[in-house]
């Protein structure tokens, strides 16, 4: 499935060199792509931008990005040589005679070429016209484009159009970076490499799941974007779903890519949808007031600079999700997301179902059921939680739950957890798109998220404050769990 061998020379094209997205993951991954000889010795990076820089120019702002946004020390000897592959050309994407001299300056090697589209999705189109047109979308390149592709079902698929014109699906790396962290890549080896779990990951084993993905921070300057999308299109169209589609998927036939996105679809496709009905007691939307976080008082969504009065733009989202197929019927997956939580965190718990005997009665009047928690950050690792025997000489059983834990720090000390935007570059480079997301896998997503935004705006299910610091409008979003008589983990 992966493969770490880099051996050939490419030339990896930046659309949006001067961006955000450029200065604090692209440019920070590559540098450790190379300090991990991982990027092939006569490999160029050119920088696409309207800047007036010369090479000179934009490596002076590249070190000083660096030093700005990387986790790590600079080190001369290593800069030395990323420098050397770094070259920039102006252009305009909106005049193709530029695309005519970039042709001429991607010509003069053989190597593969990857472009990246580090730009809003509104510019995908004519960058592509630009690249077909001057004939720099030949077999030998490719294209990584990042999410937002659309903000509904109709215009991802028009997007994907749009982009098959002048690229074949197997030249198109659609990012998630989630796909990339390493806690998320454990998922698969966790289910199909253990015979303890490969058995029982079913209806018949598990009792629920919950998906957490939590934010500290607010919209961080975002608000031009984030007024027009809301937490449900930028967290659970992408992030949320993948997780979920990894975790409930079928084992595949192997692990290329394909077969892998095929089950992916599946479960996509085996969604329930949420409609006018059913939105009610599916879903809630949460929209966060001042508070405290870390001791200090944060404003609230209505007062970020720029927001609109009275935008109905959520911020927090929770929904109870049916899978309508033989392995999870009757297993419901509750998910939530949200800015201004007391605490960032990525995991997913998988409650298994209580045991229908209970012998020791005199210790728990309930039992309590075993729970796998992975936890994608912080602080990597998996632990499970069972029901053990308290050490002592009375004849009674005394018992408490205890954990059986796995954190990646200490079993791997050796071994750092490389960035998402490492991995994903580098599968990129070689070719794998396993990490990657297949067009009718957006298209599925987006179809259903469409369902519950349409019921919303029909039903006009507007968002519930809560406060700054807090897990969320807490009474009704705990409904979500609670009617079913469970709780949040």
């Amino acid at each position: 499935m992966f493969i770490n061998n880099t051996t050939q020379s490419y030339d990896l094209v930046i659309f949006g060199a001067k961006g955000d997205l450029t200065k604090r993951k692209l440019l920070p991954a590559l540098y450790k792509l190379e300090k991990n000889k991982k990027i092939f010795k006569n490999t160029r990076i050119i920088g696409i931008g309207r800047a007036n820089w010369n090479n000179s120019e934009y490596c002076k702002i590249v070190k000083k990005n660096l030093i700005n946004f990387l986790n790590i020390p600079l080190e001369q000897k290593i800069w030395k040589l990323f420098k050397s592959k770094l070259f920039f050309y102006n252009l305009d994407i909106n005049n193709i005679s530029c695309f005519k001299k970039l042709e001429k300056i991607l010509n003069t090697n053989n190597n593969i070429t990857i472009y990246y589209f580090a730009m809003p999705p509104n510019t995908f189109e004519i960058i592509c016209q630009g690249l077909g047109k001057s004939y720099l979308n030949n077999k030998n390149t490719r294209i990584v484009i990042e999410k937002p592709i659309g903000n509904c079902f109709k215009s991802a698929q028009i997007i994907n159009k749009k982009i098959s014109k002048y690229f074949k699906e197997s030249q198109i790396f659609r990012i998630d970076h989630y796909l990339g962290k390493e806690t998320t890549l454990n998922l698969l080896s966790l289910r199909f490499a253990n015979n303890i779990f490969f058995n029982n990951w079913n209806n018949k084993i598990i009792d629920h799941i919950q998906i957490t993905v939590s934010e500290k921070v607010g919209i961080e300057g975002r608000w031009k974007y984030f007024e027009k999308t809301g937490q449900m299109k930028d967290m659970v169209q992408n992030h949320l779903l993948q997780l979920l589609t990894i975790i409930a998927m079928s084992p595949p036939n192997d692990l290329t890519e394909n077969s892998i996105r095929d089950e992916k679809v599946k479960v996509l496709n085996s969604l329930r949808l949420i409609n006018n009905d059913n939105v009610n007691i599916n879903t809630v939307r949460g929209q966060y007031s001042s508070g405290i976080i870390d001791g200090k008082k944060v404003v609230s969504y209505l007062n970020e600079d720029g927001i609109k009065e009275n935008s109905k733009t959520e911020t927090f989202v929770s929904i109870r999700v049916n899978i309508d197929n033989n392995r999870w019927k009757g297993v419901p997956f509750y998910l939530r997301t949200g800015k201004r939580l007391p605490k960032k965190c990525s995991k997913i718990v998988i409650f298994f179902k209580k045991i229908p005997i209970n012998l020791f009665n005199n210790a728990f009047i309930d039992i309590p059921q075993n729970k796998l928690t992975i936890r994608l950050e912080p602080h990597e690792g998996i632990d499970l939680q069972i029901v053990n025997k308290v050490p002592d000489l009375q004849s009674e059983y005394l018992l408490e739950k205890v954990k059986l834990n796995f954190d990646y720090i200490n079993t791997f000390p050796k071994n750092s957890l490389s960035d998402a935007y490492e991995r994903l570059l580098l599968e990129s480079i070689l070719g794998n798109q396993s990490l990657f997301v297949r067009h009718d896998e957006v298209e599925a997503s987006w179809k259903w998220i469409d369902s519950i935004t349409n019921a919303w705006e029909s039903t006009n299910l507007i968002p519930i404050l809560y406060k700054s610091g807090t897990w969320g409008p807490k009474e009704i979003s705990d409904q979500i769990i609670n009617q079913d008589k469970r709780y949040w983990s």
